[in-house]
């Protein structure tokens, strides 16, 4: 039985005062102080600190019952799971965040800002973690709290994973959902990460790119040679493997490697993508039309298509060049592919076209971080469908809904191993900052999100009673 529109507004009105009456930023404020940066080595304490101080008490006052998962992989990045079940016989919805960030940068950001100390200028709350991952996962828990104020119940049974390694590339976090996949079932994984299609456009995306790190590492001798002794005899390393990135890509960027695309963007991931428009921020860089693969509009060159990136290239000593041939070169690189391009193929591929090419000095070192897999849960989903109308109905806005984000996240954890259709509504914009100094997330998108996850989670339990 539905316990009316009053119950709705009411929930949202209180989702929206959350943000707009301070306690959000308060919130936010404590979580962005605990410097939990996966990269570094010695932040295990950190990590633990955010998930029982801060998350734990949170949701127990809620009706939640919590507990730590320990990670065989890595010790130092635990991941909490939280249920609250109401009646075995109701949907459940897994939600699910994280609470590690990227380094924090202190020192380059504007204003003298520190990193792990919220600041609120402009209409914007700056801090490692604002938007990547806490103040999402932080709205979207206070929503489920405001909708359970509001009403008495959910009306649906919750359970919650947060995760302490995502930015390290989830070690580990597929080992605990296998071993746990009876704590983790649910009908849906909802959640919340990476950027809207514009600030002011609601948006929801199905899936993820893939991701996947490696090096190219051109190594011909130990040492460097005068090159006034030297140069024109040996080999240079640096021209050497410029030469074989020049192969992987024109000199547009698009993709040479075949085997690294989809081939053809499926029909109804096209026709989705059809209705994206990515409203440039003011902050956003200029962007080359002509970049990547012929043919391809911005949206589905982002969403629909793989992209190769190179993220760093050294040689010799760029710090303090010196008079020498370079014994050896490295050049840190990455891919970024859709559903349909083989993941088992992807470094494979690389090696033969090297090899054809006649770079077979060229080595490959895969990343010892861990990679993403491409998923895409089906946009006609009863799920994606009941979302969307949520939206439209708390904003007035159609969602934009893309059938993937162009980043990477660990959802093929929750689409093969734990096997449910996936839903996200992320609450940042794509110039938010993030991995960057002077990471924020805008305070209209939060109040707009918290209201719009109100929204969401009252429509569930109506739909269920």
């Amino acid at each position: 039985m539905s316990d009316g529109i009053g119950t709705r507004e009411s929930g949202i009105a209180a989702a929206r005062e959350y943000v707009t009456g301070g306690t959000f930023k308060a919130e936010l404020a404590r979580r962005v102080a605990v410097p939990s940066e996966s990269p570094r080595e010695d932040s295990g304490p950190d990590h633990r600190r955010y998930l029982t101080q801060e998350i734990a008490p949170d949701i127990e006052a809620m009706g939640f019952t919590t507990r730590i998962l320990e990670n065989p992989a890595a010790e130092r990045l635990p991941v909490l799971f939280a249920e609250r079940i109401e009646d075995a016989a109701l949907p459940t919805i897994l939600t699910y965040g994280h609470g590690d960030v990227l380094w924090g940068m202190g020192g380059d950001w504007k204003e003298g800002r520190d990193p792990f100390r919220l600041d609120e200028a402009d209409g914007r709350l700056f801090g490692r973690g604002t938007v990547d991952n806490k103040g999402q996962h932080t709205i979207n828990i206070a929503a489920l709290r405001c909708v359970l104020e509001a009403k008495g119940k959910l009306g649906f049974n919750v359970k919650v994973m947060i995760e302490m390694g995502e930015e390290s590339g989830s070690p580990g976090l597929v080992e605990i959902a296998a071993a746990h996949r009876d704590l983790f079932a649910a009908d849906v994984l909802i959640a919340s990460d990476g950027p809207r299609t514009a600030p002011g456009t609601p948006t929801m995306f199905l899936g993820a790119r893939g991701g996947m790190g490696f090096h190219l590492i051109a190594d011909e001798r130990p040492g460097a040679y005068h090159s006034g002794n030297w140069g024109g005899l040996l080999v240079n390393p640096g021209i050497r493997l410029a030469h074989a990135l020049a192969t992987i890509t024109d000199a547009k960027g698009r993709l040479a490697i075949r085997e690294w695309t989809p081939g053809e963007i499926p029909a109804n991931v096209r026709k989705a993508l059809s209705t994206i428009s990515l409203e440039p921020d003011a902050s956003d860089p200029e962007t080359d039309p002509e970049w990547g693969e012929p043919g391809l509009v911005g949206p589905d060159q982002v969403f629909g298509w793989s992209s190769f990136e190179v993220l760093a290239f050294t040689c010799g000593r760029p710090e303090a060049p010196v008079n020498a041939v370079p014994g050896s070169a490295r050049a840190t690189c990455q891919l970024r592919y859709v559903v349909g391009v083989e993941t088992d193929r992807i470094l494979p591929a690389l090696r033969e076209h090297l090899d054809e090419h006649g770079f077979q000095d060229i080595a490959i070192e895969p990343m010892k971080r861990g990679f993403f897999t491409a998923t895409r849960t089906d946009p006609d989903n009863e799920w994606v469908r009941l979302v969307a109308a949520s939206i439209e109905q708390t904003t007035g806005k159609a969602p934009a809904i893309l059938p993937n984000l162009g980043g990477s996240l660990p959802n093929e954890i929750f689409v093969e191993t734990l096997g449910m259709p996936t839903v996200w509504v992320p609450h940042s914009h794509r110039a938010c900052g993030q991995h960057a100094p002077d990471e924020h997330m805008l305070l209209s998108v939060a109040e707009e999100a918290a209201m719009m996850m109100a929204g969401i989670f009252h429509d569930i339990g109506e739909r269920a009673a």
